[in-house]
């Protein structure tokens, strides 16, 4: 039985600010700090165990006495959202940060999203998408209109209530936004939010689907790709790449993706598994949901301990993060934030490894393909 690698984002758990944060308006954050602190101490007793409290202080995860190879990692280039976390995490590197739009899209934007769809607009501002759909749930649901709106990250998110727009409609118009939306305007992810429910009562529901930009370059996946190695993708993070072809498995709650980790450590013979759990940051970051968040992380805490028990000789888990959600910090976006590491693997000698995101990418190659990209940003933390 071949080799096997698993990588797990929890998404937005970031672990301190990042030397330059202040530039993002992030200065002073630590999501899991800041969290453990609101909470009076985390429960996590598994990933306590395996050395999350020896990467940084954390109120009720004391350092472990053996920890996994344990450590925080940094962006190499700008950003601090899901694109570009998870591309760093593979080796992809952006020169200059895509467009944001602080006081909602321009009126040529809007005029051509309405042309292309033949829809209206509303909205058009920077929002919490729960409040986006609160607001303006009731145009989309009467009239079929379009709720657009974005935040501090590059994003422009399209909610349409299901009954006037299916989900696949909804796909299809975000695809037609996206490939509109080039050029200056070549923002990072454009996002479909179906939702449903009437007024009062707007909830989203589980298709949403993400449209981001093709990486520019080659990425630790291709090179993965090109060894042969099977590649599987856990929850949104095939829409973050498009290239190359990855078996998407549904991972649209954590439960649904913890489920799917949980079957191909069961069941895969050999190849690779990069997973993202999207709770910590869709429904409980951006919310500031201090008892949710901890609720979150005590079933991935769970969860990893019966991961644990599943790896077979030969067999690499990487738990880490792509960017932060301080729950303390003002407003509800991303923060520019270290993430976390801790990887298991036989030979791992409980030291610590700080370095870039794209480490992870690069040691997955070393530990799948038996060589190195050295091409491509990363430096291997396993033998």
């Amino acid at each position: 039985m071949g080799q096997r690698a698993f990588v797990v984002v929890l998404d937005a758990c970031g672990a301190g600010a990042l030397p330059d944060a202040a530039d993002y308006g992030d200065a002073g954050t630590n999501t899991l700090a800041h969290l453990a602190g609101a909470a009076g101490g985390l429960e996590l007793p598994v990933l306590a165990s395996l050395g999350l409290g020896s990467i940084l202080p954390l109120k009720g995860v004391q350092p472990a006495q053996d920890p996994v190879l344990h450590g925080r990692l940094h962006a190499l280039g700008p950003g601090k959202d899901s694109r570009s976390g998870h591309w760093e995490l593979m080796g992809v590197l952006t020169d200059a940060p895509s467009p944001t739009y602080p006081d909602g899209f321009p009126p040529e934007i809007v005029a051509a999203i309405e042309r292309a769809t033949g829809r209206r607009v509303v909205c058009n501002a920077p929002s919490d998408g729960l409040a986006a759909i609160e607001s303006f749930g009731e145009a989309s649901l009467c009239e079929g209109a379009l709720i657009v709106y974005t935040s501090q990250d590059s994003v422009l998110q399209i909610a349409a209530h299901e009954q006037a727009i299916p989900p696949l409609q909804l796909h299809a118009i975000c695809a037609r936004v996206r490939e509109l939306m080039s050029g200056e305007h070549a923002i990072g992810r454009v996002i479909a939010r179906p939702f449903a429910g009437g007024r009062g009562a707007f909830r989203r529901t589980g298709l949403r689907r993400d449209f981001a930009l093709a990486p520019p370059g080659p990425s630790h996946l291709s090179t993965l790709a090109g060894a042969g190695v099977e590649l599987h993708a856990v929850g949104k993070v095939a829409q973050l790449f498009g290239e190359p072809p990855m078996s998407s498995h549904p991972g649209s709650t954590n439960a649904q993706a913890i489920a799917a980790v949980t079957q191909l450590l069961e069941e895969l013979a050999c190849g690779f598994v990069f997973a993202n759990l999207i709770e910590t940051d869709e429904v409980y970051g951006h919310r500031k949901d201090i008892a949710g968040f901890h609720a979150a992380l005590r079933a991935i805490d769970a969860a990893v301990g019966v991961w644990t028990t599943q790896l077979r000789p030969g067999d690499l888990l990487v738990l880490t993060a792509d960017h932060g959600c301080d729950p303390l910090h003002h407003g509800s976006d991303h923060t520019r934030e270290h993430a976390p590491l801790l990887a298991v693997f036989d030979g791992h000698g409980g030291r610590r490894h700080d370095g870039p995101l794209a480490d992870v990418g690069a040691s997955v190659v070393r530990w799948l393909a038996g060589r190195d990209a050295p091409d491509l940003p990363g430096r291997p933390f396993v033998p």
